[in-house]
């Protein structure tokens, strides 16, 4: 602080809007904002989620749309997620590896509608595809495998690569699985695919609307303690960030967003690098369910959230709030 009152008076820059406007450190766009979409099966569906107030499933035909409308927008990614069908699941969770399966589909429903003017990242784990609703292989008494899981996860990210997802995100926290896949995607001609690594994901309590989004829930068999985050530890995300850039991963990612700016913030000063945060469904339902009992305005809440995580060193933001945020923005 250089100055005291009164020669200095902070409330002078703030006394009129175009004055805020001018002085204003942090600037949201739609540029900043990923879509997540999710997928299911069938033609002209429209299922809405009933813990995801205003997100619904679309099916394959409809996903087109969806991705014309985010790029419309100024949005310049979606992320795809499936509700895979039961009758498809299985305890090797094959069906990921299956190119005809419903993220394939949708990646390249996508690719048809508008061809490269938007990005697809999709999602790498076996929990959509699992009958046991873990991200990865199991043992006999329930532990998921990593080295054997990774095996797997290399199959599934050079599938969606095959059918042209721009981005390859691992969601499922085994160790290695980054510098597995960019070894592959290197020797598979997909040099220019990127990698967005879920390096900081934890084991929260704000996944459950997902869940439900990809009917995993009432299959998941114990938790995801023995791969996920503990939500106590900080210095950990910063080695497993450490880890993942080494391994090859173009940007990471801190999930959940807004309960971990922290993890945020010392992951943009340590390494310099992009770094996104996931909005997840729980924190999203909440802004919504507030809403809902009159206790916050939907445009003030969601925008000052955003705000918040771009503030704390946000690249950019996965939020189901994308949409309705980028028409704010471009209003």
């Amino acid at each position: 602080m250089t100055g005291t009152y009164p020669a200095t008076r902070l409330r002078r820059t703030r006394t009129a809007q175009w004055s805020r406007a001018l002085h204003r450190e942090n600037h949201l766009s739609p540029s900043d904002l990923i879509w997540p979409l999710f997928v299911t099966e069938g033609s002209g569906v429209e299922e809405p989620i009933p813990t995801l107030p205003g997100v619904s499933r679309w099916s394959v035909d409809l996903i087109g749309k969806r991705a014309k409308e985010a790029a419309a927008l100024g949005i310049p990614c979606v992320a795809l997620f499936p509700n895979t069908q039961p009758d498809r699941r299985s305890e090797d969770g094959a069906e990921a590896l299956n190119p005809d399966n419903l993220m394939c589909h949708a990646v390249r429903a996508i690719r048809d509608a508008c061809g490269n003017d938007i990005g697809v990242l999709t999602d790498v784990a076996l929990d959509p595809y699992t009958s046991h609703g873990q991200d990865g292989l199991i043992d006999a008494v329930g532990y998921v495998l990593n080295d054997a899981t990774v095996d797997a996860l290399v199959g599934q990210a050079l599938n969606q690569a095959a059918a042209g997802a721009d981005i390859i995100a691992p969601s499922d926290m085994m160790d290695g699985r980054v510098g597995a896949i960019r070894m592959a995607l290197e020797r598979q001609g997909h040099a220019n695919v990127q990698i967005m690594s879920y390096a900081a994901k934890y084991a929260s309590a704000f996944y459950g609307p997902f869940r439900d989004a990809v009917g995993s829930r009432g299959l998941l068999k114990g938790d995801k303690k023995t791969y996920q985050m503990d939500p106590a530890n900080a210095e950990e995300a910063l080695r497993e960030v450490a880890m993942d850039l080494a391994e090859g991963a173009d940007s990471v990612m801190v999930k959940p967003g807004l309960p971990y700016l922290d993890i945020v913030r010392a992951v943009k000063q340590r390494f310099e690098v992009p770094v996104f945060a996931y909005h997840v469904s729980g924190e999203y339902a909440m802004i919504e369910a507030a809403v809902a009992a009159g206790i916050g305005e939907r445009e003030a809440l969601v925008m000052e959230t955003l705000l918040a995580l771009k503030r704390a060193g946000c690249s950019g933001i996965l939020t189901y709030h994308a949409d309705f945020a980028a028409r704010l923005l471009n209003a």
